[in-house]
């Protein structure tokens, strides 16, 4: 993923736009470890999840391969340490950042899409502790739902439009939750989805409209049609959404990211 996020004016949006995500979705999926020593966060970002688990873990490792978005992670959380990590990150310098069977909860937040998953898990076990170490992934769904009549539905053509220059399987692993992503690890206890997706959460924010246009920027889709020499913001899609925007009257809108979660365990094989 580091390759999508070099230029600095587009890290600096991304860092300040995109949501953090509820307390509610950090305080369930930390409940289900059994300890609260030390937590992964891999695909970091620029610490939006790290932050959040802060308050939660003794510690807290957060990795990214992307050095401009790390630059852009908070730097005073005394018990959070940030590492720019190769995007192969071989098991001897993972290691070296956390011991074998050490961690109590990995989170990736809406970043397992760019990784090589197997390859992760297999990290992912030899790091968490066993028993009960957890496994916790999730992503937004692919959609933003924003209250305000006809705004909704420019903006879902909007994040269409952008889709095809996003890899097929990576869009279907997003749409989906993880969904058809082989999951090794045990279903925790009170999860009746067991291991499947979970879709009890969402980010709900205001915005305004400059906000939200900037939301749809920070995407990898709009990302990469930019680079093809596609502007999917145009002049006229541009104007039709802002005379949309006010027809109700109100600069504010309420705007909706449901989060589909996938969470397991180590058990003690």
């Amino acid at each position: 993923m580091a390759d999508l996020y070099r230029n600095a004016d587009q890290v600096k949006l991304y860092a300040s736009i995109r949501p953090t995500y509820p307390p509610e979705l950090f305080h369930f999926v930390a409940s289900k470890a059994l300890g609260r020593k030390l937590a992964w966060d891999a695909g970091t970002g620029s610490g939006q999840a790290a932050v959040s688990l802060s308050s939660l873990f003794d510690s807290v490792v957060a990795t990214d391969s992307s050095p401009e978005q790390i630059s852009h992670a908070p730097t005073h959380l005394s018990n959070v340490r940030f590492a720019v990590t190769p995007p192969s990150l071989s098991l001897a310098d993972l290691h070296r950042l956390v011991a074998p069977g050490s961690v109590d909860l990995i989170t990736v937040a809406t970043s397992l899409h760019w990784f090589d998953i197997p390859a992760f898990f297999d990290q992912a076990r030899s790091v968490l502790r066993r028993p009960g170490g957890v496994l916790a992934v999730w992503c937004y769904d692919g959609f933003v739902r924003v209250d305000g009549g006809r705004v909704d539905e420019i903006y879902r053509g909007l994040m269409e439009a952008t889709w095809p220059y996003v890899d097929k399987d990576i869009r279907t692993m997003v749409v989906e939750g993880y969904a058809g992503v082989e999951f090794p690890f045990e279903a925790v206890e009170g999860v009746e989805e067991g291991t499947a997706p979970v879709r009890r959460f969402a980010v709900e924010r205001e915005l305004g409209l400059e906000g939200l246009i900037a939301l749809l920027k920070t995407g990898t889709g709009y990302q990469r049609a930019r680079e093809a020499g596609v502007e999917v913001l145009t002049e006229e899609v541009v104007d039709e959404l802002k005379r949309a925007w006010f027809e109700d009257g109100e600069e504010i809108k309420k705007v909706k990211s449901p989060i589909k979660l996938r969470i397991g365990r180590m058990g003690s094989s």
